[in-house]
C-alpha cells in the first residue's frame, strides 16, 4: 500500500477533515483549517531521505573570552560527500594556524583575541555553508562578542536623607556580558538580608525608611568574565529629624523604557517618598490586568516580571497614592518584549517535471513581525521572468521549469530579535506522468445573495485518472491574493456550490486540479456577483484643465467587491452629438476627458454597476467657458437634461429684476429720509460723473442724493442708462 503526503499551507484556529480519494490508494484524511474555509492540499512527491541536506546544530551567539578558544557548531545531515565553508561578516574564514574545521563541520579558534596594536578582531557574524551534489546550504548568523568590561558610565553621588526616609544610590555600566553588580559600605560587602535595601540588576540601590546606621561611603562593584571594576565612593548622609511634617507623595524614581526578549526577566523600577509612606501600585495604561503568574514585588514597590511573554508587552503606571486619600503621583514606562521568528509554516522539498511549476511558502512569525529573503544555493535570489516572489515574500512560485532551476531554496526570516531559516529542494523529475492540465469551462451563477454555484467541464478519461482533487480559489475582487478563501473539492464532483459570502459583492474565482505530483495552472479566472442589489449612486468631482479638458474624480468603496466597476458618460448640452462614454475597473478612480468643444457646457453622468446590473447614476453639469483651473464644487446633482438650460434661463432673468427693486428701494428712502431733515436738500450732479460716457458714445443720466443732514449716511450713488432704440429685425428677449 502505498501513501500519498499532502501539505496543508495556512494556519487557523479550527480544523477540519476532507476525504480524497484515489484510483491507486486508500482513502486519504486531509486537514484543513478555518477561517481560511479549506486549506489547498499540496500532494508532494518526497525528494527527501538520505539525500536530503539538512542542519542538524547551527551555530548561536555566543560570547567568548579573550585568547581562550572558541568552538562554533555546524552538524549537517545528507548524502555525502559534504563540504563545510565558514565566513565571517561574509568573508571566508581561512584555516590553518588560527582556526580549524574538524570532522563534524565545527569550527575551532584556537585563540580568541581583538589585538590591541591594531583594530582587528575576531568578533562579528559567522556562519557556516554546507553543500553537496544537488546544491548549497548556509546556517542562520551567529553573533560572537568578545567579553570586555568598560569604565563606569555613571558613578553614584553623595546624597543627604531624613532619618526615616528613602534614599536611592545608582551606577551605570555597560559590559559584555552584562555585568553582575553588588555594593560596598564603608569597603565591605553590603548585607542584602535587611528588608530595607533592595538591589536592583541594573545597579540601583534603594534603602527604605533610613535609619542613622546607614550612613557611610558607598561604592558598587561590577564584575563579569572578562574583569572587576570599582566605582567612586559617594556619602550616604542621615539627618535627625524632627516632628515629620506632612509632605505629598513623590516619585524618586519610575518605569524606564524597557526593551527585552521573550523568557527574559523585566524589572520596572518605582520608588516615591512622602508623609505618611505612600502605597506604590501598578497598572496597565490599557486597562488590562497585569496578571499574576511570573509577577513580583521587588522591595517597596518595584515590579519584576519573569519569563516574559509577548503578551506583557504594554505601557505600565507607576502610581505612588497618600494613604486615606486621593491624593497620588503617577509615572509611566513602555515595555517591548521581542520575539525571534519561528515558522509558521516552511517550504517542503518537491519533484517537478522540466516545463512544470512549483510553490514554495514560507510563514514566520515574531514581534517585531520578521522579514523574509530568499536564498538560491545560498545566494541572495533575484526575481526573473519564471521566477516570482509574492505575498510579501511568503510565496515563492518558478514557472517553466530548467535545470538551472534546481537548487536548495532557503527562506530566512529575520527580526531585531534573532535569525531562522528553513530550507527545501527543487528536484526535476525524469519521466514518468506530468501534472494535470488546467480545468476548463468554470462558470458562477448566483443562487442566494450569500452562495454561488460554481461548474466546470469534466476532463477527458486519461486527465482524470491521475486527478485527485481540485481547489477553488475565491476571494473579493480587488482583494490581495493571502485574503483568498480555498475550498477543497472531491476529484468526481464538477458542480460545487459557495456558501457564506457577502451580499451584492464581487468574487474573483478560478480552478486548480491536483495530481500526486502538485497542482495545475490555474483556470481562466471568472467574477460573479452574489444577488442583493445594484451598487449605490458614487460621489464625484470635476475639476476644469482648459477651454478642451477636464479632470473626474470619484470616490472608491470602502470594501473590495462592492461593485465590478464604473461608466463614465458626457454630452454637450447644446450639442448632443458631442459625445462619449468610459468604463473602468473598481480601483481606478479619476479620469481626464480631453478634446472637447471649446467654451461648452457638458453634462458629466457617472454610475457603478456590478453583476447585478447598473446602479442609479449622479449627473452634473460643467461649463468649459472660463478655462483654467476652476473646480466644480458642490453636490452631484439628478437633474434632468430637458430642463438644465431653462432653469438656468430663469435664475438669470430672476436676478436682474431683483437687482432693479433694489436699486428703486433705495432711490424711496433716500427721499424720505430727506423730508425728516431740518436742512433743505438739494440735487447735485457729481463732476466725477460728468465725463462718463455710457455704451455708443451716449452719456448716462446720474444723479447724487445729497441730504445735507446731521450724521447722513455716505451718499447714494444710481448709474441709470437710457434705453437704446430697438432696431428693425432684432430682439431684446
Amino acid at each position: 500500500m502505498t501513501s500519498t503526503k499532502f501539505k496543508c499551507e495556512r494556519d487557523a484556529e479550527e480544523e477540519e477533515t476532507v476525504m480524497m480519494e484515489s484510483d491507486s490508494s486508500p482513502v486519504h484524511a486531509l486537514i484543513m483549517k478555518k477561517p481560511v474555509r479549506f486549506l489547498s492540499f499540496c500532494p508532494e512527491e518526497s525528494v527527501g531521505g538520505a539525500s536530503e541536506l539538512a542542519f542538524l546544530l547551527e551555530p548561536s551567539d555566543v560570547i567568548a573570552a579573550r585568547d581562550r578558544p572558541l568552538l562554533l557548531d555546524c552538524q549537517v545531515e545528507g548524502e555525502g560527500p559534504i563540504s563545510i565553508t565558514w565566513r565571517r561578516n561574509g568573508v571566508p574564514v581561512p584555516t590553518g594556524t588560527m582556526a580549524t574545521v574538524l570532522a563534524n563541520g565545527t569550527l575551532l579558534i584556537r585563540n580568541f583575541s581583538k589585538r590591541r596594536d591594531s583594530n582587528e578582531t575576531d568578533a562579528g557574524e559567522y556562519d557556516c555553508a554546507a553543500q553537496n551534489r544537488y546544491g548549497r546550504l548556509v546556517s542562520r548568523k551567529a553573533r560572537v562578542q568578545i567579553a570586555s568590561l568598560p569604565k563606569f558610565l555613571s558613578h553614584p553621588e553623595s546624597v543627604t536623607v531624613d532619618e526615616g526616609g528613602v534614599a536611592r544610590l545608582t551606577c551605570q555600566v555597560n559590559g559584555i556580558p552584562e555585568a553582575n553588580i553588588t555594593w560596598q559600605r564603608d569597603r565591605l560587602p553590603l548585607s542584602t538580608e535587611d528588608p530595607r535595601y533592595t538591589l536592583l540588576p541594573n545597579g540601583v540601590l534603594q534603602i527604605t525608611a533610613v535609619r542613622k546606621t546607614d550612613s557611610g561611603l558607598f561604592r558598587c562593584v561590577a564584575s563579569n568574565i572578562a574583569n572587576t571594576r570599582y566605582s567612586r565612593e559617594a556619602t550616604l548622609s542621615v539627618t535627625v529629624a524632627g516632628s515629620r511634617t506632612y509632605r505629598e507623595p513623590v516619585i524618586l524614581s519610575g518605569p524606564q523604557n524597557l526593551t527585552i526578549n521573550v523568557h527574559q526577566t523585566a524589572i520596572l523600577e518605582c520608588i516615591a517618598t512622602g508623609n505618611p509612606r505612600p502605597i506604590v501600585s501598578w497598572s496597565r495604561l490599557d486597562g488590562r490586568s497585569i496578571g499574576v503568574e511570573g509577577i513580583a514585588v521587588l522591595g517597596t514597590g518595584n515590579l519584576m516580571i519573569s519569563d516574559a511573554t509577548l503578551k506583557h508587552s504594554g505601557v505600565y503606571v507607576c502610581s505612588a497614592n497618600r494613604p486615606g486619600s486621593r491624593s497620588r503621583r503617577t509615572a509611566l514606562g513602555r515595555l517591548v518584549v521581542q520575539a525571534p521568528p519561528g515558522f509558521v509554516q516552511w517550504p517542503q522539498s518537491v519533484s517537478r517535471p522540466a516545463g512544470g511549476s512549483a510553490v514554495f511558502s514560507c510563514t514566520a512569525s515574531g514581534a517585531p513581525e520578521p522579514h523574509l529573503i530568499w536564498l538560491k544555493n545560498g545566494k541572495l535570489l533575484t526575481p526573473s521572468g519564471n521566477v516570482r516572489l509574492t505575498n510579501g515574500n511568503t510565496t515563492l512560485a518558478i514557472t517553466r521549469i530548467t535545470p538551472e532551476d534546481e537548487a536548495i531554496y532557503q527562506c530566512i526570516a529575520e527580526n531585531s530579535a534573532g535569525t531562522n531559516q528553513a530550507s527545501a529542494r527543487l528536484a526535476i523529475s525524469r519521466g514518468g506522468p506530468e501534472l494535470p492540465e488546467a480545468p476548463t469551462g468554470l462558470q458562477a451563477t448566483a443562487l442566494a445573495p450569500t452562495s454561488l454555484q460554481l461548474t466546470w467541464d469534466q476532463p477527458t478519461d486519461s486527465t482524470s485518472q491521475q486527478i485527485i482533487g481540485y481547489v477553488l480559489h475565491v476571494r473579493r475582487l480587488g482583494e490581495p491574493d493571502s485574503a483568498e478563501l480555498q475550498e477543497a473539492v472531491s476529484k468526481s464532483t464538477f458542480t460545487h456550490e459557495f456558501n457564506n459570502l457577502e451580499a451584492a459583492t464581487t468574487y474573483s474565482i478560478y480552478l486548480k486540479a491536483y495530481s500526486a505530483l502538485g497542482g495545475s495552472q490555474q483556470s481562466t479566472t471568472i467574477t460573479a456577483t452574489t444577488q442583493g442589489g445594484v451598487p449605490s449612486p458614487p460621489s464625484f468631482f470635476t475639476k476644469v484643465l482648459n477651454q478642451t479638458a477636464m479632470q473626474v474624480y470619484w470616490e472608491l468603496p470602502s470594501k473590495p467587491g462592492k461593485m465590478e466597476g464604473f461608466r463614465l458618460e458626457y454630452h454637450g448640452v447644446s450639442n448632443p452629438d458631442l459625445q462619449g462614454q468610459e468604463t473602468f475597473p473598481a480601483h481606478i478612480n479619476t479620469h481626464t476627458i480631453s478634446h472637447l468643444e471649446p467654451a461648452a457646457v457638458y453634462e458629466i453622468r457617472l454610475l457603478a454597476f456590478n453583476g447585478n446590473g447598473d446602479g442609479p447614476s449622479n449627473r452634473r453639469l460643467v461649463s468649459l467657458s472660463e478655462g483654467g483651473n476652476i473646480a466644480t464644487v458642490g453636490p452631484s446633482c439628478n437633474c434632468d437634461q430637458s430642463r438644465g438650460s431653462v432653469s438656468t434661463l430663469l435664475v438669470g432673468i430672476h436676478s436682474g429684476l431683483a437687482c432693479i427693486l433694489c436699486c428703486l428701494l433705495f432711490i424711496l428712502l433716500g427721499y424720505k429720509r430727506s423730508l425728516f431733515c431740518r436742512k433743505s436738500a438739494t440735487w447735485e450732479t457729481p463732476p466725477t460723473l460728468n465725463d462718463v460716457t455710457g455704451a455708443k458714445g451716449r452719456t448716462p443720466e446720474s444723479i447724487e442724493l445729497s441730504q445735507r443732514c446731521d450724521s447722513a449716511p455716505p451718499p447714494v450713488m444710481v448709474m441709470v442708462e437710457p434705453t437704446l432704440p430697438v432696431q428693425p429685425g432684432t430682439s431684446t428677449g
